[in-house]
């Protein structure tokens, strides 16, 4: 990375600094202004000497959370949207953060106004300066400033159309100097004033490839290649050296690292406040079970999660009692013989209010206890039955390498409709392709989905 890349690239994390601070300075202001004071009375005493060290740490402190969400990442420029939405993420973290901060102790902070507002402008400020470096960057690429000169080497379709990509994009902040053809290739005489070599043709000759390499270690030239169609599957390659030998790693998910500790800070959050808000509907739906079919109101299942570990799943009961011991004799009836999975539209064991349960998903709400345990997220594939797993083939198995949710991908792109093959497709997708974004997403549509009342298995 040229050191103009690296210096747009690094410039963001000042800048947001500079963004949080100023949203807080500017809802602080907000709050004693005299058409604000008159339907919202002062009633607490907070001087702007007393604030300011709150805030200047507390945007500190979502800074840490902006670096979880990959808000700081050098490996690559983010899309537009991708980089709005970590925005929205991070504020949205951080402002959780403060609300669990006040109900563990309300006398921490004394204005609800200026917290929320505060959200709000940070969201605000900081896309626009977000906004702003993007328009400076593309700004200095149109101008040739810091841009990236690349000889491009393939005679291929690959290579031609990465050359025609660079010059009608100019702010992807790459020019292709010119291309050349691989077969009696001198490289000293098509480097000069190159800052890199890019190998478009993916099915060029081992040895050709490393002599290129060579040459750009040698001249302190940088080096890219087009990946052949195994890299291009491979997702999450990561690269480490083990006794002293270069060794490239395969990531089972992009939740290895950080992205695993953000996701259970997430989940441990928000099921907190959840199972709180949320306990007068339980207790109202324990009456309604209780009354209708009895006791137990909670059943704990039997499923198998991250790992292929068994856990026990809680749910509402919306079944007869014995209804595990009354699915053999309704096999014949499985309307999913596409996969090892088992599905009845009117399935004699669900309660008068078991199918009501069902189709709000009202009856997975105790599963944000499995949640608090740490044997599921708000968000993954869906959890399965031993039997059902035992009959999955090989490559099913990679939905087990993390946690299962109460939610998920394929639960919002069709709920039960979806066949077995497009279910782990979509939930596979997920594994490989995790972010917090994407979970935040995935939650917003459950939300649709449930009031929409679809059909739920």
């Amino acid at each position: 990375m040229k050191r103009s890349q690296l210096f747009l690239s690094t410039l963001a994390l000042p800048f947001d600094y500079l963004m949080l601070v100023a949203a807080g300075l500017l809802a602080y202001q907000l709050r004693f202004e005299s058409f604000i004071r008159a339907s919202l009375p002062v009633r607490f005493d907070l001087p702007l000497y007393e604030y300011l060290p709150t805030l200047l740490i507390t945007a500190l402190a979502w800074l840490v959370l902006f670096a979880l969400v990959g808000l700081y990442s050098l490996r690559g420029q983010l899309k537009l949207s991708q980089e709005i939405g970590r925005v929205f993420v991070g504020c949205t973290a951080g402002l959780a953060l403060i609300v669990v901060l006040f109900f563990f102790n309300p006398s921490l902070f004394s204005s609800r106004f200026i917290v929320l507002v505060g959200w709000g402008l940070a969201l605000a400020l900081v896309s626009v300066g977000r906004l702003s470096i993007r328009f400076c960057r593309a700004l200095l690429y149109r101008r040739g400033i810091g841009v990236s000169r690349l000889l491009v080497v393939g005679d291929d379709a690959t290579s031609r159309m990465l050359e025609q990509l660079f010059t009608q994009y100019p702010s992807y902040g790459f020019v292709a100097v010119r291309r050349v053809v691989p077969q009696g290739l001198d490289l000293d005489e098509h480097t000069q004033g190159v800052d890199e070599v890019l190998l478009g043709d993916p099915a060029l000759p081992r040895e050709v490839s490393l002599r290129v390499l060579d040459y750009c270690v040698a001249h302190h030239l940088g080096f890219k290649y087009a990946a052949d169609m195994f890299e291009a599957q491979s997702h999450n390659v990561v690269s480490h050296t083990l006794a002293g030998v270069p060794i490239i790693e395969i990531k089972r998910t992009p939740l290895d690292g950080w992205g695993r500790v953000l996701k259970r800070l997430v989940d441990i959050i928000a099921a907190l406040i959840l199972l709180i808000v949320l306990s007068p509907l339980f207790v109202l739906l324990a009456l309604v079970i209780m009354f209708d079919s009895g006791w137990p109101v909670v059943v704990a299942l039997e499923r198998v999660g991250e790992s292929a570990n068994r856990f026990r799943l809680f749910k509402l009961r919306s079944m007869v009692h014995g209804a595990d011991k009354l699915k053999a004799d309704l096999l014949a009836y499985n309307e999913r013989a596409d996969g090892p999975l088992f599905k009845m539209t009117h399935d004699p064991r669900i309660t008068r209010w078991g199918g009501f349960l069902r189709r709000t998903s009202l009856d997975e709400l105790p599963q944000l206890w499995n949640v608090l345990r740490g044997e599921m997220s708000l968000v993954g594939p869906r959890p399965h039955e031993p039997g059902e797993v035992a009959n999955y083939q090989l490559h099913h198995r990679k939905l087990l390498n993390i946690k299962p949710g109460i939610t998920g991908l394929a639960q919002v792109s069709g709920r039960s409709r979806l066949s077995f093959v497009e279910e782990a497709k979509l939930d596979t997708f997920y594994v490989e392709n995790w972010s917090l974004w994407q979970d935040f997403v995935i939650l917003i549509k459950t939300i649709v989905v449930v009031f929409q009342r679809r059909a739920a298995v």
